[in-house]
C-alpha cells in the first residue's frame, strides 16, 4: 500500500509532445518534476494487490496554517456520507490562515431526512475532523442544487 504521484515511464501512441507555442512550459510541467518520467499531475494510491486508485489532482492543494491539504481528500470523506451525492471544495484567501476552504455539496435528494442543513453541516464537520484532522474542517459549508463542472464533466 503506497500513495504518490502518477508517472509514466514509457511513451505511448498519442502522447502529448508539447504545448502549442510553449514547449518550455511542457517540459517544466510534465518532464521536470520527476526526471525520466512523464508526470500526469494526478495522485495515485496502489494497494498491496497492485490495484491503482486515482486520488485527484496534485495541483488542487490548499495550504491552511502550514498544512497542505488536497481538495480531493476532503471531497472523498464528504462523499461517503449517505446524504451527500457529490461535493466540491475550494480555497479562498484568509488573512490569518493564508487560505481557508469552503465546501459545497449536493444532497442525495431534497427529502434527505437529516433535519436542517445546519445539522447535516455539523455531521460533515465531525466526519472530516475524525477522518482527516480538525484543521481540515471547512470554514463554510453550503448546500447547493448544482456544482460547477469543467468541460469534461
Amino acid at each position: 500500500d503506497v500513495s504518490g504521484a502518477l508517472c509514466i515511464s514509457q511513451a505511448w501512441p498519442g502522447m502529448a509532445r508539447t504545448i502549442y507555442n510553449d514547449h518550455k512550459r511542457f517540459l517544466e510541467t510534465y518532464l521536470t518534476p520527476h526526471p525520466g518520467f512523464f508526470f500526469t499531475g494526478d495522485g495515485v494510491y496502489r494497494t498491496s494487490e497492485g490495484y491503482y486508485q486515482l486520488t485527484g489532482r496534485l495541483d488542487d492543494i490548499i495550504s491552511i496554517s502550514g498544512h497542505r491539504l488536497g481538495t480531493a481528500e476532503v471531497e472523498d470523506v464528504v462523499n461517503h456520507h449517505v446524504a451527500v451525492a457529490e461535493s466540491a471544495v475550494i480555497g479562498y484567501p484568509h488573512e490569518i490562515k493564508g487560505e481557508g476552504k469552503m465546501l459545497s455539496f449536493l444532497p442525495q435528494n431534497i427529502s434527505w431526512g437529516y433535519g436542517t442543513a445546519e445539522a447535516l453541516a455539523g455531521e460533515l464537520r465531525e466526519l472530516i475532523s475524525k477522518k482527516i484532522a480538525k484543521y481540515a474542517v471547512p470554514d463554510y459549508i453550503q448546500v447547493t442544487h448544482q456544482l460547477p463542472k469543467t468541460r469534461s464533466g
